[in-house]
């Protein structure tokens, strides 16, 4: 086998990063304290990471960081000067959540390669195509594909020069990555940042089923599906795991490692995994990978299963038994940590220690010499050592004309100090600057000199030019093309079309994420109802998507409000204007940009998760409208798993096609706190967990009139659980009163909505 399969590692702190390179990573990912999905993990400093870099390259390893968070309008100035840091590194590339940020590196810092992160919830083939034509170079799978679309969306992504990467291994989340907003719903812990309290691990009570974490599924492990994910061309295997630690990242790369490894060279596969048991686990399953969904993927324990795993494995049923079994696997613990603190003891990420001679005489060339000590000898990756070996670089550059006598300015040690004592910086610690050999009272052209700092910059800086900073660009906010504001409905019952007539603005009609293959009800609902527009949702994959693509060509809307990228994208090629739907997530004016200028998109809906703060600055483009949702329920999360088979029980010993298609059950859950969340599974819908509380903000009505082209309310009773049904004509009266700024319709409202929230308009997104 000739093709590179890539093992990507994860690596929460620094000595994370070096035993996932002592134990065979290609490449390794890593976040700094900014920018960054795993909040809860160390992470690296901006010294750290160059000293990382260093390491990682000197043992042909890689390094990913981190970028994979949506981004704050106040928070571009601080993106800027990293990202202008960033391509004065050795840096693999960066892995991006936030759509804007495609927009800003592809204009402005070209030269780095851009990951999509799982957070995009990348699941269908016009997906991929998009991200590769916004500046994507490679593209992580969400989670929840099988092999066969993941075969498929590779095949896709080689034809657009884009690679792939599929976790292999580590946690699994029961929501599609990048679809949860559990966390960020009351206190703004949003997954989005980085600070996903993980409300799928909770406790909550005992659901008829007799579970207590019903939300909790097992580990991800594709050990025995190697061949599998190979012949399907992925391109890139990832483990999970930022947050765990050194002990953890060595055990499963090393195992991972020597199964690649074996694979390669006999075709065959080790067949005990048990060294993956030996450290943090809650049990393995691999059925998002095969596509055979049970409830087998579920466990009720949310912690470490290694102790359990051990007792099993000894039969340990007495007292005594289980005593030894836990003994045996924490001496195995301890001679885990013992063996990869011996193996990553000398490999160090210190700062090189740099040390410069000047020297030059009267009608001799100006020289600096620089010698560049560093400690990590590549040879010892795989022995231990006793003491480093330091090995040394020496460079020399001169000046292209002689030294003369000064008439004025003189090189002189206070003019070289001011230029060159700038090298002690992340990648640098200056330890000398020795000036024994430089003539007193001697000159060349400072300009000259500063042609030789930018030679020494290069020769440090790994034989590449240094780039200038590039300044933040100040964007121009245009004004709305009409002054006045419109309320828009979206509704999923064509008996609510008569709502049509009770309002001038646009009514949207929402689209299941399943469809029935080659039906045409719903192609049929917009022929006879021309006056809908579709609003497709964020999910769509295999069947389903080819299904949303025969509606636009067979229904033919002048308009389409989407939360998928991929639809969009299909709609742009037909000729169809769409907006972007408030699940994208969009958070900055740079976002509005990409989806402007990349996908033609007429439009977007400002995401839901942020605040007035946070929204206040965000500048409109050209021609673009600017849209927010003001009434809704909150979703929570969305699963291709079941959340019916650990609540109130399914004959079903499996999900299948037919579920998405004909299940429309409904059930809550109660968490120890006593706050109940409605589980709501529409016909054609994914299972959703919804918040017991009605998303409600009229305040932004009147905070951002001027701001909004129009609001919308959501009457489809979807998420409802066992809410009161509020009387939608009314209701629809009162927000039209509330927009043309009747000061009577809020009471209306807060009298009609009694279980409400406007929580995430005040609190926001955390920083």
């Amino acid at each position: 086998m000739s093709r590179k399969i890539e093992l990507l590692a994860p690596g929460g702190d620094v000595n994370a990063v070096k035993a996932a390179i002592v134990a065979g990573a290609n490449a390794v990912y890593c976040g700094l304290d900014t920018f960054n999905a795993r909040n809860r993990a160390s992470n690296l400093s901006f010294d750290e990471l160059n000293g990382a870099l260093r390491l990682a390259h000197e043992y042909g390893c890689e390094i990913f960081l981190t970028l994979n968070v949506v981004i704050l309008e106040h928070e571009m100035g601080a993106l800027f000067k990293l990202l202008n840091q960033l391509v004065n590194t050795t840096l693999d590339g960066i892995i991006v959540q936030d759509l804007g940020l495609f927009n800003i590196v592809k204009k402005h810092f070209p030269t780095l390669h851009i990951h999509a992160s799982t957070q995009l919830t990348t699941h269908n083939e016009s997906q991929v195509e998009f991200l590769a034509r916004i500046g994507a170079t490679r593209v992580n799978l969400s989670r929840e594909l099988n092999l066969t679309e993941i075969k498929i969306l590779t095949d896709v992504a080689h034809k657009c020069d884009v690679l792939t990467e599929v976790f292999v291994h580590g946690a699994l989340c029961i929501a599609f990555s990048g679809q949860c907003y559990s966390s960020s719903v009351s206190v703004g812990n949003s997954g989005n940042r980085g600070r996903c309290s993980q409300a799928c691990r909770d406790e909550y009570e005992p659901t008829a089923m007799g579970n207590k974490h019903p939300l909790n599924l097992k580990d991800n492990s594709a050990y025995f599906d190697l061949p599998e994910l190979v012949a399907a061309g992925v391109d890139s295997l990832k483990v999970e795991g930022r947050i765990k630690g050194a002990n953890y990242v060595h055990t499963v790369i090393d195992s991972w490692r020597k199964q690649i490894d074996t694979f390669v060279q006999t075709g065959n596969l080790i067949e005990d995994d048990s060294s993956l048991y030996k450290v943090f686990n809650r049990n393995f399953t691999n059925k998002f990978l095969t596509g055979d969904m049970t409830k087998n993927m579920f466990t009720d324990n949310p912690r470490d299963h290694s102790f359990d795993h051990a007792n099993e494995k000894s039969n340990a049923i007495s007292v005594v038994q289980i005593y030894d079994a836990q003994q045996e696997l924490s001496t195995q613990k301890s001679e885990i940590d013992s063996l990869v603190k011996k193996k990553i003891e000398f490999l160090d990420i210190s700062k090189r220690e740099l040390r410069f001679e000047f020297s030059g005489q009267l009608n001799q060339p100006f020289t600096v010499t620089l010698v560049i000590n560093d400690k990590n000898d590549s040879s010892l990756i795989n022995e231990s050592a006793n003491l480093n070996t330091e090995q040394s670089q020496r460079f020399e550059v001169q000046s292209q004309m002689v030294m003369h006598t000064a008439d004025k300015s003189v090189v002189d040690i206070a003019a070289i100090d001011k230029r060159f004592k700038t090298f002690s910086n992340a990648n640098f610690e200056i330890k000398n600057m020795d000036y024994t050999n430089l003539g007193d009272n001697l000159s060349i052209p400072f300009k000259e000199l500063a042609r030789i700092k930018k030679q020494v910059a290069f020769l440090l800086n790994e034989g590449k030019d240094v780039l200038a900073p590039v300044e933040l660009p100040k964007l121009v906010n245009h004004e709305k093309a009409e002054n006045k504001t419109t309320l828009s409905v979206l509704i999923s019952d064509i008996k609510d079309a008569h709502l049509c007539n009770l309002t001038d603005g646009d009514i949207y009609f929402k689209l299941p994420e399943s469809f029935r293959t080659d039906n045409d009800k719903y192609i049929n609902v917009f022929l006879e109802h021309p006056q809908l527009i579709p609003w497709f949702p964020a999910v769509l994959i295999g069947k389903d998507f080819d299904e949303a693509v025969r509606l636009l060509e067979m229904a033919k809307p002048k308009l389409i409000i989407s939360n998928n990228t991929g639809v969009a994208y299909k709609a742009v090629q037909m000729g169809i204007d769409w907006i972007a739907g408030p699940l994208l997530n969009t958070t900055n004016s740079y976002a509005l940009l990409t989806l402007q200028e990349d996908l033609n998109a007429k439009g977007a809906f400002i995401s839901n998760e942020i605040n007035k703060q946070q929204m206040r600055s965000i500048k409109r483009p050209n021609n673009f409208k600017m849209m927010y949702s003001i009434y809704h329920p909150i979703l929570m999360m969305t699963s291709r798993q079941c959340f019916f088979q650990q609540t109130v029980g399914c004959k079903k010993p499996r999900i299948d096609a037919s579920c998405m298609l004909s299940c429309k059950k409904e059930t809550t859950v109660t968490n120890v706190k006593g706050i109940s969340f409605a589980i709501d599974k529409q016909k054609g819908g994914y299972p959703s967990i919804y918040n017991h509380e009605q998303f409600l903000n009229m305040d932004i009505v009147t905070d951002y009139a001027d701001k909004f082209d129009e609001f919308m309310i959501d009457l489809t009773d979807i998420g409802s659980g066992d809410k009161e049904k509020l009387d939608k004509a009314v209701l629809l009266a009162h927000f039209q009163d509330l927009i043309s700024g009747q000061t009577q319709a809020a009471d209306q409202l807060n009298h009609m909505v009694k279980v409400k929230t406007r929580q995430q308009y005040v609190e926001g997104l955390n920083s």
